[in-house]
């Protein structure tokens, strides 16, 4: 049995790190340590995975090797089980009953009001909309048939609701994206149904129609199970005591320049609160000590990071930008409530999608490393409270820069929103990905000194993406990224491409 030591604090870890040659510096910190937050980045594919455990706040520091590896490495589309305390911890008004609510649609209103109107009153229609839970077999051999999910459809023709159920697999859910339809059964007369995307609680979504007229979103309620009673096929107890969570996910419906620009405004304003929260505290910076973490990480990083964390890969390969402006609208529609309920299949939970190991993973790693931050040491809780958990990326970003070499950490802080390639791509799939992209770049000939903010690709270019952007005399020129790890490329040129946005 191989015994190993306790991690020490990351100062003292540096310092003795100090001593070691240059080109052992820069591996070995990155190859020990490989630090990520888990992300989402592939738009939450779909595999059963078990309740996240809570952080306790006495779980000893992580050993050295069980600070943990890329867990966005493994990846497929949709989301995964929602924990039940995650559900539980909804702290939003009741809504208004339909009866309190003004005139919709009121004549001269710019259309995100309009939204914000039906979404509020879809949310009203489903409160006390009971699901149906239909069990099937005898004794032993009785199970849940599945999973009951209503939606609140709006027709615009005949100005009135329609509650729509449906019943889709229970957990755990086998369907993969590309392997035929997902399964899926209409309770509700007349009412056509097309899935559109996920199978949990962020991301499941549907299309309606009825003779003929297409149905509009609003609303939809959605039942988070115990995972621990799933397991031990307790379906009774499961259902009785399942928490049904009214929550819309991103609908083409909801989609409205207002909401981007807000959704924009939104990440940034609380991205630059959390920044100022660990500038009140004084939290100084492990990658440059005798400065303070707040005026190292850029609050435009940390904005970025919301939004690439919840854009699926292939829908930025389909739709560039527009991809981003679907989770921005998110963004500005839900605000602090968008994509709580986003959960990986390798256990990544919330908007900045990080992960925990039974305590010992990337979260529980960083509230201990960063305590003066004062971050919530309760997994579930701090990983969706959108600002404690920019604060949480904050922290952790600062920890992989302190992890690099002394020629990244000089040109980050001569140019961090360009350089922020590294500890982005650290906080998607760890230091080994640093490694792997900061020798490409060698191999390509391109000085860090050289990097610039992306551009645009000119018609017929010959240049494939992912790519850096290079200053070459007078010229900015794209050049391509050696293939190193598809994921991590992909990552940095959906960073390098909404970071304008937020400018």
């Amino acid at each position: 049995m191989v015994m190993m030591s306790f991690l020490p604090p990351v100062s003292e870890l540096l310092s003795s790190l100090a001593r070691v040659p240059r080109g052992a510096s820069f591996a070995l910190p990155l190859l020990v340590i490989s630090i990520c937050s888990g992300c989402i980045s592939s738009g939450g594919r779909i595999e059963p995975v078990d309740d996240p455990p809570l952080v306790s706040d006495t779980a000893p520091a992580p050993q050295l090797h069980d600070v943990p590896m890329a867990a966005s490495e493994a990846k497929s589309e949709g989301d995964s089980e929602v924990p039940v305390a995650v559900a539980e911890s909804e702290q939003h008004e009741a809504p208004p009953k339909p009866g309190d609510l003004t005139e919709l649609i009121v004549r001269g209103r710019t259309r995100d009001l309009v939204i914000r109107d039906l979404v509020a009153e879809g949310q009203a229609q489903l409160r006390d909309v009971q699901l149906q839970y239909v069990f099937t077999g005898k004794d032993r051999h009785e199970v849940l048939r599945g999973r009951p999910v209503a939606f609140a459809l709006w027709s615009e023709a005949q100005k009135n609701w329609t509650i729509a159920h449906l019943e889709i697999p229970r957990p755990p859910v086998k369907w993969k994206p590309g392997r035929g339809e997902l399964p899926f059964t209409v309770r509700t007369p007349g009412i056509e149904a097309r899935h559109v995307k996920g199978t949990g609680a962020e991301r499941l979504m549907f299309t309606f129609s009825r003779g003929g007229e297409e149905l509009q979103v609003y609303g939809r309620k959605f039942p988070v199970f115990d995972n621990t009673l799933i397991k031990k096929k307790r379906w009774h107890e499961a259902a009785a005591t399942a928490r049904s969570i009214v929550y819309l996910p991103f609908t083409r419906d909801t989609l409205d320049p207002r909401l981007i620009a807000g959704g924009r405004d939104f990440l940034l304003a609380t991205a630059r609160g959390a920044i100022d929260e660990l500038r009140d505290a004084r939290v100084p910076s492990e990658a440059f000590p005798g400065e303070l973490i707040a005026d190292v990480i850029p609050a435009e990083v940390i904005a970025t990071l919301a939004v690439i964390e919840q854009t699926d890969d292939e829908d930025f390969l389909e739709k560039g930008t527009d991809a981003f402006d679907e989770v921005l609208s998110q963004y500005g529609l839900k605000r602090e409530e968008a994509y709580r309920y986003s959960v990986s299949s390798a256990k990544a939970l919330g908007p900045m999608q990080f992960t925990d190991r039974r305590g010992h993973g990337t979260y529980s790693f960083v509230v201990r490393s960063c305590r003066g931050a004062q971050l919530d040491p309760n997994f579930e809780r701090g990983s969706t409270r959108l600002p404690n958990a920019m604060k949480a990326a904050v922290c952790l970003l600062d920890i992989a820069l302190s992890q690099m070499n002394s020629e990244i950490r000089a040109a980050y802080r001569a140019k961090p929103d360009v350089l922020g390639i590294f500890p982005v791509a650290a906080y998607n799939g760890g230091g080994r990905n640093v490694a792997k992209l900061y020798r490409a770049l060698n191999r390509m000939g391109v000085p860090l000194a050289e990097l610039r903010r992306a551009g645009k690709l000119p018609p017929g270019s010959a240049v494939v993406c992912p790519c850096v952007w290079r200053e070459e005399g007078s010229l900015v020129q794209a050049v391509s990224i050696p293939r190193y790890n598809r994921e991590n490329s992909g990552y940095i040129e959906k960073y390098q491409s909404i970071l304008s946005l937020f400018d």
